[in-house]
């Protein structure tokens, strides 16, 4: 999961920052309002921002789910199997 925080967030919050990144999340770092770093999980390299739109969309996907002639392939359907 990815967060977006202020950098004055981020200076005085500097441990909780870096325990978000240590579970595994992405920490994105602004400056009035645009991304200026990431903090990342050691070892992970960092999320390319252009399969975002890529993401979104198998995540809507999945929401909607696929029409599979007389069935509906969905998130749900999926999981109860």
């Amino acid at each position: 999961m990815t967060g977006f925080v202020s950098a004055t967030y981020a200076n005085r919050r500097f441990s909780e920052i870096l325990g978000q990144a240590v579970r595994g999340e992405t920490v994105i770092i602004t400056r009035r309002g645009k991304a200026v770093a990431q903090l990342v999980p050691f070892g992970r390299p960092p999320a390319d921002e252009s399969r975002e739109p890529a993401w979104d969309r198998l995540i809507a996907t999945l929401e909607e789910g696929l029409p599979l002639g007389r069935a509906c392939l969905d998130r749900d359907t999926l999981y109860d199997r």
